[in-house]
């Protein structure tokens, strides 16, 4: 069994992340006060903390032919899964820096991926293999 991640970020505006991960990623609220929230990412734990001046991802590098985000994070999905919040997110109109494909085809590895920005401008990396056990971690 996999167990969750606990992961924190900062976000310059607690409020437009609340909307952001609510209404847009689907996450559910868990525990909050001021200054921080908590999120159910997908089964882990995203906590904001609002942080005025955040800069979010400020780099990229190249993968595959895509300027990748640095730093970014993110969750590996079922295809059902990434099907679906990708779906969602075109419905919500939302802006991806690097439009949903497919990545290493035919090559170890291969994966679907998406990457787009929160308010704060965190990049947010959601993935999803055919069989993760086996091509996870693939050389």
């Amino acid at each position: 069994m996999l167990t969750p991640f606990h992961l924190a970020i900062a976000v310059s505006d607690l409020a437009a992340a609340e909307v952001f991960y609510r209404e847009v990623i689907g996450c559910t609220l868990g525990r909050r006060r001021d200054h921080w929230i908590d999120f159910n990412l997908f089964g882990h734990q995203l906590v904001c903390h609002e942080v005025p001046s955040a800069q979010g991802a400020a780099v990229s590098n190249p993968v595959d032919g895509e300027d990748v985000p640095v730093p970014h994070f993110g969750v590996v999905l079922t295809l059902d899964a990434f099907e679906s919040l990708k779906q969602r997110l075109v419905d919500k109109g939302v802006t991806f820096v690097i439009e949903p494909q497919t990545r290493f085809q035919g090559e170890a590895g291969e994966q679907h991926t998406m990457f787009l920005l929160d308010p704060s401008k965190n990049a947010i990396e959601f993935k999803a293999f055919r069989d993760i056990d086996d091509a996870l971690f693939k050389v």
